[in-house]
C-alpha cells in the first residue's frame, strides 16, 4: 500500500494531475505509539463532532467558545478531487522540518526551502530541493508554504517580518504553518496571510524526530477547509493521520493540551524513578513493571532505559517541551482553568533548563529532581 501511494504521489508531483486524498490504511488507524514513544506527544480518537462545552464553574472567554468538526485522515479520504500543488515551499529546516522536507522530495514533489542557518538546508538541497534566500522569496515562488519553526516569536517573525512570507503571498497560494504556537499567534499570522488574499492553515504536529522521519505525523489542523483539502496528500505524505479542528486557533489549543499532559507524565514518570532508586529498588525493573500494566506508555518504554543511565538524546529538546508547558499554562489562565499539575511540572522544567539541558531530550528533566535530592543530603 505504502509503494502504490508514493507512486502515485510521484505520478501526481510531476504532472499536476487531479488528486483526491488517498486512504492511508496503515496510517489512518488510531495507533500512536511509534509517536508517543519517540517522546513527542499523540492525540487520542475524539468522535467525528463534538462541540467545545466549559467543564468547570468558571466563566469563559467567548473567543474559546466554538463548536468545530473533527476529520481523520480516514473520514476525510472522500473529499473531491484537488489538483496537487506542483511547487512547495518549506521554512525552518530543524530537527523536525528537514526530515519533513526530505519525504516531501523522496515522495517526487518539487520543494523550494529556505532556512536561517543556510547549512542546514545542504541534505535537502543534495536530494533535489531548490534553495532561496528568503521566506518572501520562497512563499513567491511556491503554491504552498509549509513553516516549522521553534516558538512563536520565530513563527511570526518568518511570517510577518522583514522579507517574510507575507510578502510573497497571494490570492491562490496558501501558507501552512505547522510550528507549535499559542492561539494568539496564530491568528496574528492567519490574519497577515489573509490580508494578501492568500489561504490560512495552522497544523501543528504531533510527534517528534523518528516519527518524522517515518512519516508518522499526527497533525492537528484548522483554519481555510479547501486549503486543507489542498494540503490533505502532502500531510498524508508526511504524516500517519490528520484532524481537522474548525476556525484557526483549534490546532493549536490541541497542540498544547496535548504537550501539556505529555510535560507532566515524564515529570511523574522522573519522580517515579527517583524514588525506586531511592528506597532500593531497581528502576530498571520499574520500567519493566510499568511497562506490563494499565499506566503503560510506549513514552515510558522507550525514554525509561536511557533515563536510567542518565542518558538523554534528543528528540524532542527540553527547552520546547517547557516553552510549549508555559504556553498552554496561558491557555488554561485565559479560560480560568485550574491547572496545578501542570503548573508544577513547568516549574521543574525551568530548573532543568537553569542546569543547561535546554537541547537536552526533554526527558533530562529528571536531572531537576537529582538536583534537589543532592541538596537535601
Amino acid at each position: 500500500m505504502e509503494m502504490a501511494k508514493t507512486l502515485m504521489v510521484n505520478a501526481y508531483c510531476r504532472n499536476r494531475l487531479s488528486f483526491s486524498a488517498i486512504p492511508k490504511s496503515s496510517k489512518s488507524k488510531f495507533s500512536f505509539s511509534k509517536a508517543m514513544a519517540s517522546g513527542s506527544s499523540f492525540c487520542p480518537p475524539v468522535p467525528t463532532q463534538f462541540r467545545c462545552r466549559p467543564i468547570s464553574s468558571f466563566p469563559i472567554s467567548s473567543q474559546y467558545l466554538v463548536s468545530f468538526k473533527c476529520f481523520s485522515a480516514k473520514a476525510s479520504s472522500s473529499t473531491p478531487k484537488d489538483e496537487l500543488p506542483a511547487c512547495i515551499g518549506f521554512l525552518g529546516l530543524g530537527i523536525m522540518g528537514s526530515p519533513m522536507a526530505q519525504n516531501l522530495i523522496k515522495a517526487g514533489c518539487d520543494v523550494t526551502v529556505w532556512n536561517r542557518t543556510k547549512s542546514k538546508c545542504d541534505p535537502v538541497i543534495s536530494l533535489g530541493a531548490k534553495y532561496k534566500s528568503s521566506p518572501e522569496e520562497v512563499a513567491a515562488s511556491c503554491d504552498v508554504t509549509f513553516a516549522m519553526l521553534a516558538d512563536p516569536d520565530s513563527a511570526v517573525e518568518v511570517a510577518c517580518g522583514n522579507h517574510g512570507a507575507a510578502g510573497g503571498m497571494s490570492p491562490g497560494k496558501g501558507y501552512v504553518d505547522i510550528s507549535t504556537v499559542d492561539v494568539a499567534t496564530s491568528t496574528l499570522i492567519s490574519s497577515r496571510m489573509k490580508s494578501t488574499g492568500a489561504l490560512y492553515l495552522e497544523a501543528p504536529v504531533s510527534g517528534s524526530k523518528k516519527p518524522a522521519e517515518d512519516g508518522q505525523l499526527i497533525f492537528l489542523t484548522a483554519g481555510d477547509k479547501s486549503l486543507y483539502e489542498t494540503a490533505a496528500p502532502l500531510l498524508d505524505i508526511m504524516g500517519k493521520s490528520r484532524f481537522y479542528l474548525g476556525d484557526v486557533g483549534n490546532g493549536a489549543a490541541m497542540k498544547l493540551v496535548v504537550n501539556m499532559i505529555m510535560g507532566s507524565m515524564m515529570a511523574s514518570f522522573s519522580e517515579g524513578l527517583l524514588l525506586s532508586e531511592k528506597v532500593g529498588l531497581d528502576p530498571s525493573v520499574l520500567v519493566e513493571v510499568i511497562s506490563q500494566g494499565a499506566i503503560s506508555s510506549p513514552m515510558y518504554s522507550m525514554k525509561g532505559p536511557s533515563m536510567v543511565q542518565s542518558l538523554y538524546p534528543t528528540a524532542f529538546p527540553l527547552k520546547h517541551q517547557q516553552k510549549d508547558l508555559r504556553l498552554a499554562l496561558g491557555l488554561a489562565e485565559s479560560v480560568s482553568q485550574p491547572t496545578p499539575i501542570a503548573a508544577a511540572a513547568n516549574e521543574l522544567y525551568k530548573v532543568a533548563k537553569s542546569r543547561g539541558l535546554s537541547n537536552q531530550d526533554f526527558s533530562a528533566v529528571i536531572e531537576a529532581l537529582k538536583v534537589k535530592l543532592e541538596q537535601e543530603k
